[in-house]
């Protein structure tokens, strides 16, 4: 209990500047792991945003960057926080095909079913794009989270169903699993 007491408060010491949202937002962009574990330990949110809205899991989900992904997914960020244009870290992932992230956001409990402002969830872009490795891995995270038992959430449900929906009109019934 005092361990989070005291990451509050130092969060709270650390004056939020344009040049320190834009340092942890770089760090992650260009994959500086180190950087970033050293402007988490000086007590900055991880989730701070730019005039964007992007936020650090925006950037390394953007770029494949899977370490960073990892560690502020176990850093408690806002896996759902949306930009600007209401884009997810999950979204960015989806346009740029980087499939692994997909996974591990997906399996994080990022949710298939926000709607970007073009009205699209991130396997509408994926679609959209013609990234079928990404429905792959959407397919792979989601059926993974079944055999888990985790369909008692909407959005895996709600991602479930538009996904059966989209693998009908690329005309890929299986998904594309190969055994």
């Amino acid at each position: 209990m005092g361990t989070v007491t005291n990451q509050a408060e130092r969060q709270t010491q650390v004056e939020t500047t344009p040049e320190i949202v834009d340092a942890l937002l770089e760090a992650a962009r260009y994959d500086d792991f180190e950087d970033i574990t050293r402007l988490a330990s000086s007590g900055i949110s991880l989730d701070f945003k730019d005039s964007l809205g992007r936020t650090a899991l925006h950037m390394a989900a953007a770029n494949g960057h899977l370490d960073i992904v990892e560690y502020l997914i176990s850093q408690g960020v806002d896996i759902n926080a949306f930009n600007e244009e209401k884009n997810t870290p999950l979204h960015w992932a989806c346009l740029n095909g980087h499939t692994e992230a997909v996974k591990k956001l997906i399996l994080a409990g990022a949710s298939l079913g926000i709607l970007n402002s073009h009205e699209r969830t991130p396997m509408d872009e994926a679609v959209t794009r013609g990234k079928l490795d990404v429905v792959d891995a959407i397919n792979a995270a989601v059926a993974q989270l079944e055999l888990a038992g985790v369909t008692d959430d909407k959005d895996v449900k709600g991602g479930c169903k538009h996904l059966r929906f989209c693998l009908a009109l690329t005309g890929d019934a299986t998904g594309g699993i190969n055994d």
